[in-house]
């Protein structure tokens, strides 16, 4: 049995895509168009994201994601072996209930690196051990900010946004400087699924994970019972951010402005390059 097991790991860590690739990560940012006065005429983006590098991130949206995804992020060394434990008894019981898929769970802040960065997002035991793997060896290789600044700027926080800079000003048109407790709660409440926690079409389920996110930060020693209780009193106060240009015929303007950009830098260039024109 240990020799068959030692031969599936083998053959698993043999196909695992080469992580030190993250060394160099760029990720696609969007494009922004000025005015001479500063105003912001039009934006270009398949994702829209805003690199933010971790240090200029604050301490409390941190916190609650860690709070939120995996607390013992700063402890473990990969592998939250509580969750693993967790996602295993759900696991089991589905089986003893004749479902076989995956349900999920127990993964680390590491593993979702892992998965989101390079793995695909299929339910099978490979690609889950393909991860653990993966984790594993990320956090040989990186610093736990490293891996945080990653992790923060990659995800999925819908409303097109991709990465908390961009949640930031698509969800409340603020800085991540300006957000609230109440409002860095409920960003970190989305990665689990954005679209269970819609702000309009779900605002009862979203405000009880944010609620919930308040809570586990209480838990974690990051708030004070005092400051969640008066975080959850707070609506959400969604404001989301009016895209395309607010000046008239600006976008005739723009429009050539996108044409002679794509003609100078490319397609990939002007949707992912991080362009600033004046």
């Amino acid at each position: 049995a240990v020799g068959v097991a030692a031969v599936y790991l083998s053959d698993l860590s043999s196909k695992l895509p080469d992580y030190t690739v993250l060394k160099d990560y760029q990720p696609p940012v969007t494009t922004r168009v000025h005015a001479a006065d500063g105003t912001l005429l039009a934006e270009y983006a398949r994702e829209r994201r805003l690199f933010q590098p971790v240090e200029t991130i604050p301490a409390m949206l941190l916190n609650a994601f860690i709070s939120a995804e995996d607390k013992d992020f700063y402890k473990h060394g990969g592998l939250a072996f509580d969750g693993i434990i967790r996602a295993l008894r759900d696991n089991i019981m589905a089986r003893i209930d004749g479902n076989d898929a995956i349900q999920g769970g127990g993964s680390s802040i590491t593993q979702q690196v892992a998965k989101n960065f390079l793995l695909s997002s299929e339910q099978t035991w490979d690609r889950k051990i393909q991860e653990a793997i993966l984790a594993l060896r990320i956090e040989s290789t990186f610093s736990k900010d490293k891996i945080l600044e990653l992790y923060v700027n990659e995800i999925f926080l819908g409303l097109n946004s991709y990465g908390v800079a961009a949640a930031a000003l698509n969800y409340f048109d603020k800085a991540l400087y300006q957000l609230t407790l109440s409002e860095s709660a409920y960003i970190a409440a989305l990665p689990k699924g954005p679209n269970n926690y819609h702000p309009f079409r779900r605002p009862k389920q979203a405000i009880e994970r944010r609620n919930w996110v308040l809570d586990r930060m209480t838990e974690n020693g990051y708030i004070t019972q005092a400051e969640a209780d008066q975080a959850k009193q707070e609506p959400l106060n969604v404001v989301p951010r009016q895209s395309g240009s607010q000046l008239y015929s600006a976008e005739y303007f723009t429009e050539e402005v996108r044409r002679q950009l794509q003609g100078l830098y490319g397609e990939e260039e002007l949707y992912g390059g991080g362009l600033s024109v004046r």
